[in-house]
């Protein structure tokens, strides 16, 4: 049996995933999380043999999480399971630890396969994620401006995408708003641009972040 941690602020996707895994003979959900802060006690105090988390959890989320996780329960596969697009945190996430990366658009199917794969021990793949990290691994004047991107850098565009002011995106990350500004200030530097409203242009055309 794989006992499941389920780390996610949102209630209904809580509820939604207990009861996709709970048609599943081999897996059971054996706890569950609401911030960063609760998942890294639960996944510390053992009994877990995969952890599925969001990304964008309050207190302490994004690739820090995924390293602190790492430093804390290194037995424990950590299975991303987020509303961000692949392309702004797929490879980031893969270099903190993780050992899969799935977007919430995905099927139930697909989730099962991620889950019984990263419980035995191998990384969990799929062909977008494999995409972007061939990307990533190119010149960096053969890629695209955004991955070029620090792996804060990526976690703070990805939150500007998703309309969260600079103070919101200090509280998420438990970083200084001084340091997301700085942060901010070198993301629109590497990618030539001067305004958030720019930024949210590109990320809308490059379709960064799934709905």
């Amino acid at each position: 049996m794989i006992r499941i941690l389920i780390a996610d602020s949102h209630a209904l996707l809580r509820e939604g995933l207990q009861h996709i895994l709970g048609e599943v003979p081999t897996i059971a959900v054996a706890a569950e999380a609401t911030d960063g802060f609760e998942a890294i006690a639960l996944a510390r105090d053992g009994g877990i043999d995969v952890l599925v988390v969001e990304l964008s959890l309050p207190g302490r989320g994004g690739i820090e999480l995924i390293r602190q996780l790492k430093r804390e329960a290194p037995s424990i596969p950590i299975l991303v399971l987020t509303l961000y697009a692949v392309e702004t945190h797929a490879a980031a996430a893969f270099r903190a630890g993780a050992y899969g990366f799935l977007n919430k658009s995905t099927s139930s199917e697909q989730l099962i396969a991620a889950i019984h794969c990263v419980a035995s021990g191998r990384p969990f793949v799929d062909p977008a994620v494999a995409e972007q990290l061939v990307i990533e691994s190119q010149p960096s004047d053969a890629r695209l401006p955004y991955a070029a991107l620090s792996d804060r850098e990526h976690e703070v565009f990805a939150c500007l995408l998703a309309g969260n002011s600079v103070k919101q995106i200090a509280a998420r990350m438990d970083i200084s708003v001084k340091t997301v500004s700085t942060y901010k200030a070198r993301m629109l530097e590497k990618m030539g641009m001067s305004t958030v409203s720019q930024l949210v242009q590109y990320g809308i055309e490059h379709r960064l972040l799934d709905a």
